[in-house]
């Protein structure tokens, strides 16, 4: 256990931050399989939006440090391949 003032502050805001991390991961993992349903489905509209959408949040997690940006680059181009290969 911390016994020093500056300590126990950083404990307290790592324990903030784990809880920021963890609920951006989850959201990205929800998107992520919405969009794989999406285009399972063949349904391009939902698949587009929802793409754009997954995009948007992964820089922001890679901006603030919650995802590596070299893995925000992978799972873009994943997600690039994933509607090119419904638009083919």
């Amino acid at each position: 256990m911390a016994h020093t003032k500056s300590a126990i502050k950083r404990l307290r805001t790592s324990k903030q931050a784990n809880l920021r991390n963890r609920m951006r991961l989850s959201e990205l993992k929800t998107l992520e399989k919405k969009l794989r349903a999406a285009v399972d489905a063949k349904d391009a509209a939902v698949a587009a939006k929802l793409g754009k959408t997954y995009c948007s949040r992964i820089d922001k997690a890679a901006k603030v440090g919650t995802v590596h940006a070299n893995r925000a680059a992978n799972k873009k181009s994943q997600v690039d391949k994933l509607l090119n290969s419904l638009a083919n």
